[in-house]
């Protein structure tokens, strides 16, 4: 078997290929065993130029251009191949590949520093905002409410809700190309409502932590909830350039309810997601990341949640009861850390257990699970995913409140304004349950702390 060109190939290549990429290729022996010997080289050049993957490419630091230029030409060469988007932000590019293809690129495209497989991502108000003390928070004599925010939702889209009328700025679907807001799962609609609902059809009873913020819906998750990498840096990047688009009304708060299970890749800025996300951030969008629903198991905090500069959320089951908090605690699923790379996370708690929400008719969940419609208009779900738009809308009062802070002094201020457990662990707890009476700032004059 040593003597396949693709089992050569990931011998010589093994530091630039992903481990699960590799695993992929060698894979495609599987069936090999059951085919005649003399049959194997010609089903093996079948094979190499017949099956297609969808890849991450990382180019070495500063040569981006030099690199892409080689991996085009390659392509040119080879049916079915393609580079699909490039990321140049990151120095990266995503593609669909055969293992004929990919053989070459290795061999002749010498600005490379890793290709990644292209794997899939999945998605991971009740009593929930008083428990945050989101309600009512007041600075300066006025109630915070999110007004002047733009809080981007990047999942699986946004169904316009009575709750969110005229506050949907703006749209992008990378799944299907639509203009116009929808949701065919459902979940991305409940997490714009955990963040920014007003309650109009309740009331004001099931309202998000900032009801007049506005919103853009970024779907990157088709309708059974599930996208990739690339469709999830692809939403980030748009981001990105819609702030260059519209520097009057930017972008301020990315929610992230989505992940995959981390990978080692060394360190996680080596990872593309994190990469994307960090980059977001640096460019001074705030971004909330939900940490996963792996628990009770350590070490399971997803990626892009790895990352040690994002708003890292974990879930907390506040029992149903805003008005005690002796009986708070951990929600068993959500994840815990170190991070695969030995880091303390998640940052913070915040409520996802039993939360109500917007619902989306006639989306898959809202089919799924029927038992969970509360009423015509809401709809009951549980995660990290819950807890991490609630976040979301407690940083859109904070930056209300102070339009200057950076998104690392939102960070400082939502962590510091955390309730504490005493002796409780930092990998389970983060910093504590949130608390955004105390995160947001009594004055415009904020100095950064420490973290």
């Amino acid at each position: 078997m040593f003597g396949y060109s693709m089992v050569q190939m990931v011998r010589a290549h093994a530091a630039k290929l992903e481990i699960s990429l590799r695993e992929d290729l060698l894979n495609l022996y599987k069936p090999f065993k059951w085919i005649p010997c003399f049959l194997h080289n010609l089903l093996e050049d079948f094979v190499k130029k017949r099956k297609k993957f969808s890849v991450i490419i990382e180019f070495e630091e500063g040569c981006h251009k030099a690199g892409s230029k080689q991996v085009n030409e390659v392509m040119e060469k080879h049916r079915k191949n393609k580079v699909k988007q490039d990321f140049s932000r990151i120095s990266c590019c995503s593609a669909e590949v055969t293992p004929k293809g990919l053989e070459e690129i290795l061999s002749s495209c010498h600005h490379i520093r890793k290709i990644y497989l292209n794997r899939k991502v999945r998605a991971l108000l009740d009593v929930a905002v008083p428990s945050a003390n989101a309600k009512k928070i007041v600075r300066n004599n006025k109630v915070l409410t999110g007004k002047g925010v733009t809080i981007a939702i990047v999942d699986t889209g946004i169904y316009p809700h009575p709750d969110l009328a005229g506050r949907i700025i703006a749209f992008k679907d990378f799944i299907k190309n639509r203009t116009k807001a929808y949701d065919d799962n459902g979940h991305g609609t409940h997490c714009a409502g955990d963040a920014a609902g007003n309650g109009l059809a309740s009331n004001g009873k099931y309202a998000g932590a900032a009801p007049e913020a506005n919103l853009i819906g970024v779907k990157v998750l088709n309708k059974m909830g599930a996208g990739s990498i690339e469709t999830m840096m692809e939403g980030v990047e748009w981001c990105i350039q819609y702030n260059e688009r519209n520097p009057a009304q930017k972008i301020d708060i990315i929610s992230l309810s989505l992940g995959i299970p981390s990978k080692n890749y060394t360190n996680e800025n080596a990872d593309p997601m994190v990469k994307m996300v960090e980059e977001a951030w640096g460019l001074g969008i705030t971004v909330c990341v939900a940490a996963g629903n792996e628990g009770p198991d350590y070490g399971t905090i997803s990626s892009p949640g790895v990352s040690e500069q994002v708003i890292t959320v974990g879930a907390l089951d506040d029992q149903d009861t805003a008005e005690t908090r002796s009986d708070d605690d951990v929600a068993v699923f959500s994840s815990r850390g170190p991070t695969i790379y030995g880091k303390t996370k998640p940052d913070i708690l915040a409520p996802g257990v039993n939360i109500i929400s917007l619902r989306a008719p006639g989306s898959y969940l809202d089919k799924l699970q029927k038992s969970n419609r509360v009423g015509k208009d809401y709809f009951m779900l549980s995660g990290t995913s819950m807890a991490t738009p609630i976040c979301a809308g407690i940083s859109a009062l904070i930056k209300q409140q102070n339009p200057a802070l950076t998104p690392q002094e939102i960070k400082v201020l939502l962590k510091s304004g955390a309730d504490l457990w005493t002796d409780r662990d930092p990998n389970i707890y983060g910093a504590g349950y949130i608390n955004a009476e105390n995160s947001v700032p009594d004055t415009l004059h904020y100095k950064e702390g420490q973290d």
